[in-house]
């Protein structure tokens, strides 16, 4: 007992400049980014905000849905990332029982003899049946950092989870819409092809009536061929989207159907500025933040190893064995120690471990303010792709329609003119119309895939 009213007067006395040892990690506000977010964090959470919509509501298309729960169910990183979890949740338990006495029991026994003429020669048998416990007292909070760091690694493994598990449903859908857009591409490369094949066979029957030339016919089975050329690598993309997405799904490769002209369009409240309570809402802020916790904790762990550690033993169990002498039957004993070490001199380590965690702990906040305005880059750059998405759409639905003229008039003026239109201008214009075709359905899949991403950066996929 006396051990132990030492150990509390040491623990009073060095209290006044250790108490930090104790104090519970805080949200940072030393600089305008980090201060805001904490600000935001006292906010009450925006149901309605994009990123907490459930991604049920945000991707609707059944074949798209049905996707995204196979996924959700069958992906590796998924589990592996929930196996994480209960591997943080395995820390923390033994971070709790921490705080327990430890109980050890070690049985033993021995004989002996010692034997000559005029001694029998007979055995003399000894057995102890001990049992010991120990109590570390964490007077300096070494077991509470550690518990808190332990809760601080659950924390951000359960983040991480959730970050991945929103990187799968983004990588699903991203999949998805651009299978989809290919496809659209691959059906009108087709379509246009056909048509293309009816003007090379035109060109030929304009030769032999001697309306164009040789060259002529050439340059238009060359703009042919060019798009067949095309549509093999339209294919290989298509087939290399379905392996991408057998793997999201954790199957083995197969074709995947895609709905016709799937497009993605965002919500209206998901289409203004970027706000704070939008990034705090990102798991991957939310780890880098539990990160910063961990190694609070483990600084505080270091400068508590400056501290005395109490440990309090109790042995007993029955023995026979007194000394040197055995007796029969044996007898209960019991054995109280109490041990206090205070660190003096161990060769500059725990000063050394207290600047490596100090230097840790400032990564870990250098990190954290980086992962902040990187999720403000990621937020801000999906929306300006989205809104230049649609402003360019305009556009380009006006360009085909004019280049469809363009092409009709082009034809007929070549096929009924007497010269004044040549074969160049025809594939100028088949050609323009072919790309400015392609654009656009580039420019819908930038569109859908921009709000993916929004999605995903506002935190969304729960």
């Amino acid at each position: 007992m006396k051990l132990i009213k030492i150990a509390l007067v040491i623990g009073l006395t060095a209290s006044l400049s250790s108490c930090h040892i104790y104090k519970k990690y805080e949200t940072p506000t030393s600089t305008a980014i980090t201060k805001e977010y904490a600000e935001a964090l006292k906010q009450p959470t925006d149901s309605t905000a994009f990123g907490n919509l459930a991604w049920q509501d945000v991707f609707t298309d059944p074949i798209l849905v049905d996707l995204i729960n196979r996924a959700l169910v069958a992906n590796t990183d998924l589990r592996n990332a929930q196996l994480n979890v209960e591997a943080a949740q395995a820390q923390l338990l033994g971070a709790k029982l921490a705080y327990l006495p430890s109980l050890a029991i070690a049985p033993n026994g021995a004989g002996s003899r010692f034997g000559n003429r005029y001694t029998d020669g007979s055995w003399s048998w000894s057995y102890q049946l001990p049992a010991q416990a120990s109590w570390e007292v964490d007077i300096f909070g070494k077991l509470l950092n550690s518990k808190r760091g332990a809760k601080a690694a659950l924390l951000q493994s359960e983040a991480y989870a959730q970050a991945v598990r929103s990187q799968i449903i983004s990588a699903v859908a991203t999949t998805y819409y651009t299978l989809a857009s290919v496809k659209q591409q691959l059906s009108l490369s087709r379509n246009t092809s056909a048509l293309w094949l009816e003007t090379v066979e035109k060109m030929r029957d304009l030769k032999l009536a001697g309306r164009t030339n040789e060259a002529g016919v050439m340059q238009s089975e060359a703009n042919y061929y060019n798009i067949l050329g095309s549509i093999t690598d339209l294919e290989a993309s298509v087939d290399r989207l379905n392996n991408t997405m057998s793997l999201l799904l954790n199957t083995m490769p197969q074709e995947w159907a895609v709905s016709e002209n799937a497009v993605l369009l965002a919500p209206e409240n998901a289409r203004n500025g970027v706000a704070m309570a939008t990034l705090a809402a990102r798991p991957d802020v939310a780890a880098a933040e539990q990160s910063l916790a961990q190694a609070y904790y483990a600084t505080n762990s270091a400068r508590a190893a400056f501290y005395p550690g109490l440990t309090i033993s109790v042995n007993g169990g029955f023995t026979n064995a007194l000394g040197s002498a055995i007796l029969n039957p044996g007898d209960w004993f019991v054995q109280l120690a109490g041990s206090l070490v205070a660190p003096i001199f161990s060769r500059g380590r725990n000063i050394a471990n207290l600047k490596a965690a100090k230097a840790s702990q400032q990564k870990a906040m250098n990190s954290f303010e980086y992962t902040l305005m990187n999720a403000a880059a990621e937020v801000s750059d999906a929306l300006t792709v989205y809104q230049k998405s649609q402003e360019k759409s305009v556009f380009l639905d006006k360009q085909v329609e004019d280049l469809s003229k363009a092409v009709d008039m082009t034809q007929d003026l070549f096929t009924y003119s007497n010269g004044d239109v040549n074969y160049l201008n025809v594939i100028t214009a088949q050609q323009s119309l072919l790309s400015a075709q392609i654009s656009r359905i580039a420019c819908s899949q930038a569109a859908s895939l921009a709000v993916i991403n929004l999605y995903q950066s506002m935190g969304g996929g729960r």
